[in-house]
């Protein structure tokens, strides 16, 4: 039987431990981190910080463990139930050390690696396999026991057919998340819109049922993925022009070689502008009426930002009335539905 001398030297042993551990050890994980992202291995470094307490957690169970076998003066790994303890701890602090990193990447969906592009794969299929590791964790640990596993699996089976008739819905929502993960459409931060205008804002997360985006007008919105998956989507972040389109309406009465000089004109403006795209400019009449003529002003803006379109669309529009006003073309009221003036 142990005496206290003996008890108190376990505890000793296990308060040098924690120091150990606490100040020390941790101290060199953090180290090896700083050492690992000064030579750009941004993963191996995330890896190892995420695997610190695990690591840590893992040596002071050791301290204890050891010091109570040398306590009670029995071997680490007899009888068959300290070996299984001791097994179980090693498996969990191992799964709990793997179950972090991929915690850290579904709330943190940055890169791999600075040649990495961020994808949205990764925060959606993340969360799955966190579930995995937590069951695969949890069968290893009862394997490790000899718990008869064989009659549990047969009874998730037969219950997993009856609830996965009862969540139909909810699952075609899943697997329009994979249908969306897989085609990769977008990833997290994108603008984009459905074809109906319904939906239209920046994707904030992806996860296994819906796709929170955020809306301009209507704050934070979760979009059932089978919803996204049946509907065509505009991912307006991904374009590299813009297209500004203008109708103006002229009278009738202007004189023709007036008017297509300053067509003409306006032409060589929108051309000669730094921003606008060179090989698509169309500026011409495109319809007739008793007393005017529409005239199409369409071109594009080497830019995906909102306000250095609308910079340009400015600029080009002062640039049509000046030439207007320079060759005296008179305008006429805009014409409506039918033919009639607005």
């Amino acid at each position: 039987m142990p005496v206290w001398i003996d008890v108190l030297i376990v505890i000793g042993v296990c308060a040098v431990g924690w120091l150990f551990q606490h100040y020390i050890l941790k101290r060199i994980i953090t180290r090896c981190v700083a050492v690992l992202k000064k030579r750009s291995q941004l993963f191996y470094a995330t890896v190892l910080a995420q695997f610190s307490k695990a690591i840590r957690y893992a040596f002071m169970s050791a301290i204890i463990v050891f010091s109570l076998a040398r306590l009670f003066e029995r071997s680490f790994f007899s009888p068959d139930s300290t070996k299984s303890f001791v097994m179980s701890l090693i498996v969990f602090f191992a799964f709990k050390g793997v179950y972090d990193v991929l915690h850290y990447y579904t709330r943190e969906p940055v890169p791999l690696s600075i040649k990495d592009e961020q994808n949205v794969l990764m925060p959606f299929f993340l969360r799955i396999a966190k579930v995995l590791i937590m069951v695969l964790a949890m069968f290893t640990i009862a394997s490790l026991w000899n718990f008869n596993l064989n009659g549990f699996l047969t009874g998730i089976g037969l219950t997993g057919v009856a609830i996965a008739f009862g969540i139909r819905d909810t699952l075609a929502h899943v697997f329009g998340g994979m249908s969306v993960a897989l085609d990769n459409p977008f990833q997290i931060g994108d603008w984009i819109a459905t074809e109906d205008q319904k939906i239209e804002g920046t994707i904030e997360d992806i996860n296994l049922r819906s796709t929170l985006i955020q809306t301009g007008d209507k704050g934070l919105v979760y979009v059932p993925n089978s919803y996204l998956v049946n509907r065509p989507l505009y991912n307006l972040s991904k374009r590299e022009k813009r297209k500004c389109e203008q109708f103006l309406y002229v009278s009738a009465e202007n004189e023709e070689a007036n008017l297509r000089n300053a067509l003409s004109t306006i032409h060589q403006q929108i051309y000669l502008h730094a921003k606008t795209e060179k090989e698509i400019i169309h500026v011409f009449i495109d319809e007739f009426y008793p007393t005017s003529y529409r005239v199409l002003i369409r071109f594009f803006v080497v830019t995906n930002d909102t306000a250095d379109t609308l910079a340009v669309r400015q600029d080009i529009l002062f640039a049509i009335r000046q030439i207007f006003e320079e060759q005296q073309i008179a305008l006429a009221e805009p014409i409506g539905e039918y033919g009639l003036h607005k």
